[in-house]
Formats: structure tokens, sequence, C-alpha cells
């Protein structure tokens, strides 16, 4: 008897020692897939392989998330949530590049998050403030909303620290460099102003851009010519029916 008191003494006091799991809740869950997505890629990704991180049953998500789809829009909703708020001491220009290069930062550190915005169809609340707070530092700025409407359809992705680029070298990267030096002398016969840009890089490094580009800088380097080509336009008090009647008249 004394022995089975015991027993049930120390089941006690291990069970109070024991770290005690955190409850499961939204942002538990929303925080646990973007980690999972970090490190395995968005493509390992499922209700069940994130249960089996968070140590639950699948269906103890679904009171969080209702389904894929939501789990995915919270994910950017976490992400969209590390973009340094608005400096409001700052020129607009300024204001602007800080912060869609703190976008980027965001973006680098989950590398998945671009493809997964590209796509979503209905931007969510959270990226909805974000692009409403970059409108607003337009139009705080000084630019018309016929103006801002136009450099918002210029700027595309770039508002949110990404750009889809032309090439994609990613099966040209794997070949090894004999084959590749064939492929580029047989494509030289054809493209020739293709490969000759191509062989205008340095060729070191990893790149999403093309080989050997530095993608921080060619980011900046774009966004830096919009912008000021945005400030001309501002101050030139630029209007789409304006420029409209240049072109009829020409």
């Amino acid at each position: 008897m004394e022995r089975r008191s015991e027993r049930k003494v120390d089941a006690m006091a291990q069970k109070l020692d024991a770290p005690r799991r955190a409850p499961l809740s939204r942002d538990r869950v929303l925080r646990a897939a973007v980690a999972l997505a970090d490190d395995s890629g968005i493509e390992s990704l499922s209700m069940r392989r994130l249960a089996d991180e968070l140590r639950v049953v699948p269906m103890a998500l679904y009171k969080h998330v209702a389904n894929k789809q939501e789990l995915l829009d919270g994910m950017l909703d976490v992400v969209v949530g590390e973009i340094d708020p608005p400096d409001s001491g700052a020129d607009w220009k300024s204001a602007v590049r800080k912060r869609i290069l703190s976008a980027r930062r965001a973006l680098l550190r989950h590398p998945w998050a671009s493809r997964v915005m590209e796509s979503r169809t209905n931007p969510t609340p959270v990226v909805l403030e974000y692009i409403d707070t970059m409108t607003g530092i337009f139009r705080s700025g000084g630019f018309s909303v016929n103006l801002t409407h136009h450099l918002m359809h210029v700027i595309g992705s770039r508002l949110m620290g990404f750009t889809q680029e032309l090439f994609d070298d990613s099966r040209s990267r794997s070949l090894e460099p004999e084959k590749l030096a064939v492929m580029m002398r047989e494509m030289a016969q054809r493209y020739p102003y293709v490969v000759e840009l191509a062989g205008a890089a340095s060729h070191e490094g990893e790149s999403v851009v093309g080989p050997g580009c530095d993608d921080q800088f060619e980011f900046e380097f774009a966004l830096d010519l919009l912008l000021d080509g945005f400030e001309r336009l501002r101050q030139e008090k630029w209007t789409s029916a304006d420029h409209r009647r240049r072109q009829e008249n020409r």
C-alpha cells in the first residue's frame, strides 16, 4: 500500500515538473506552418504534417484554420507582419524605398512566400492594409490619384519585395561547364544578343535573376529607376488624360 502511494506521489511530481505545452492557438499554428515551410519547403506543408509538428491530431488544427487555403493566407499575414512600419518622418521616396526593401528582407527570410503570394487571388486584410499604407505614402507625398493609380501598376510585385524575372536559368545552372559551353555556342548562332547579355555577367555566386547577377543590386537598381521616374511625373503634374491628348496630337 505504501509503495503504491509512493508511486502515485512520484507520478504526480513528474507531471508537475514536466514542461507545459503551449496551448494551441491560431498564431501558434501559423508560426509553426511558416517554420515548417522555411525548413522543408512549401511543398512539404500539409495539415497532417503540421499536426505532427505540433503534436496534435489534424482535427485540432481546423478549430483555428478552416482549410489549407486559409492556412496559406495566414502564413502570408505572418510574413507581411515582419515588414517595418512606415517611416513617418521621411520624404515619400525614402519612405517607399525603405519599406519595400524591408518587404524584400522579409521575403528573403521566407523564400516560399513570393510563390504563395502569386497564387492568391484575394488579398487578406493584412495585405490590404500594407498596400493601403503604401498608397497613402504616395498620396501624402503629392501624387494625384490618377498618377498613383498608374504607378501602382508599374511597381507591381516590387511593392511586396519581389519581381517576376524574365529568364529562369535554373536549368543552365545544373549543367556541367562543358555542356553549358556547347549549349551557349549553339544558342549564339540564333540568339546572339541574348548570349551576349548572358556573357556580360561575372558568373559568380547564386542568383534568381541570372548567372552571376547580384539579385539585391538588380532589385534596387530597378526600384530606384522607378522612384526617380515617379518623382519626375509628380513634378510635371502628369495625368493620363494629358498623356492621351499628346498621343492623339502626334
